[in-house]
């Protein structure tokens, strides 16, 4: 507590004690200005009454005085203390200003020893950073060397001291562009641009296939195994290739001899189809039986005409009927089949075809569907297809007996 406070509180005690002896001062007083009478019973308490108010208005009055004490006092002590106060507003106020500045500036240099410590934070960051990487760099060149060093003792049986004696950057390395000439002193960036050149060589050359060996075993065996195959083909080729040379003759062969058989046979039946008439046929290639092709050559009796062509339709039909019977008299088979072959033929042509028909009747069977009467009356049986009463087909089949058959 300071000296201040301490008046103070003393002041408030003696004021106290002023007001509490006024007060019986005033007791006092009107004590004495009351007669010195016994009061009767009946006005004691009334008299008490008074009393109580009088001690009452006394401390009232005392209090009023006291207060205008303190009024006046008050007023005759406030131009001091408003000066007083005016002082300590002007004192407080500079003070203020002061301290406003001072705050101000120690903002200002607070602000700067944030901004110098956040570059100091980052460069120390930085520095962290970069010392980080390089200890890692640090790292895997230890890696990579130690990774060099097993590689060059596994494979060379090489230690590091031998290594850097002989091939260290002190000894010297042969040229470039002459790898027998004579050696050069060791140059970092030569080397490393050197170094750099063989790995884009050897980046174009594409990755490495470790299993390179055993697909080019594999494809090794694989081409052995297609150069047998192609041996064995070439082999089959040249086999068939005889086998076709020999098919080839032998198929010359046969169609000559075919084809001789069917001129001769043609020759005799040409006339008999064409009385004084004659026909021939022969190879538009003799030299080359499998690709030739055969010329018919017919030529009717008072007539000067020699293609097909140029014929009439029943000639052009006889002469083909003329052609197939050759055929067949040169190769005779067991039976043939023919269908309506004289269809476009007139009584005598029909008459020399029938002739014919007689003639290989006698080696081989016939079926000949045919609408000619001339031609059934030939058959040794006869079926045709007949419709019933009911509407369905029926086949009838009928064998003809001839005179000569019955005879015997």
């Amino acid at each position: 507590m300071s000296v201040r406070d301490a008046l103070h509180a003393e002041l408030e005690a003696a004021r106290e004690h002023e007001v509490e002896a006024r007060l019986r001062v005033e007791t006092a007083r009107e004590r004495a200005c009351a007669p010195a009478r016994p009061a009767p019973p009946a006005s004691r308490g009334r008299l008490e009454r008074d009393q109580a108010a009088a001690e009452a208005a006394a401390r009232r009055a005392v209090i009023r005085r006291r207060q205008v004490d303190a009024a006046t006092h008050v007023a005759e002590a406030l131009p001091a203390v408003l000066a007083a106060v005016d002082a300590s507003v002007s004192d407080a106020r500079l003070r203020l200003a002061t301290a406003e500045a001072e705050r101000l500036s120690q903002n200002e240099e607070l602000a700067a020893l944030r901004r110098e410590d956040g570059a100091l934070r980052s460069r120390l960051q930085a520095v962290t950073e970069s010392v980080h990487g390089l200890e890692l760099q640090i790292y895997e060149k230890k890696l990579h060397l130690s990774g060099l060093l097993e590689r060059a003792g596994s494979e060379l049986g090489l230690v590091e001291e031998i290594l850097v004696a002989e091939y260290g950057p002190d000894q010297p390395v042969p040229p470039d562009n002459d790898p027998e000439g004579a050696p050069v002193a060791y140059d970092r960036e030569q080397q490393q641009r050197r170094h750099a050149s063989a790995e884009r060589r050897f980046a174009q050359l594409g990755r490495i296939n470790p299993l390179a060996l055993e697909e080019f075993a594999a494809l090794e065996q694989r081409h052995k195994f297609l150069t047998e195959q192609l041996t064995d083909l070439t082999n089959t080729r040249a086999d068939l290739l005889t086998i076709i040379d020999d098919l080839d003759v032998t198929m010359g062969a046969i169609f000559g001899s075919a084809f001789e058989d069917t001129r001769l046979a043609f020759a005799e039946v040409f006339p008999v189809l064409f009385p004084g008439g004659s026909g021939s046929i022969r190879l538009t290639d003799p030299d080359d039986l499998l690709t030739t092709g055969i010329e018919i050559s017919v030529k009717p009796a008072g007539k000067k005409i020699e293609r097909l062509s140029l014929l009439s339709g029943g000639e052009r039909s006889l002469a083909a009927v003329a052609l197939l019977i050759a055929i067949f008299k040169a190769r005779p088979s067991p039976f043939y089949i023919m269908d309506e072959v004289e269809a476009a033929l007139d009584d005598a042509n029909l008459g020399r075809l029938l002739t014919i028909f007689q003639d290989l009747r006698e080696a081989s069977q016939l079926i000949i569907i045919t609408h000619q009467k001339r031609t059934m009356e030939i058959a040794d049986a006869l079926y045709g297809v007949s419709m019933r009463q009911d509407g369905v087909s029926a086949v009838v089949g009928q064998r003809i007996v001839r005179q000569e058959e019955q005879a015997s």
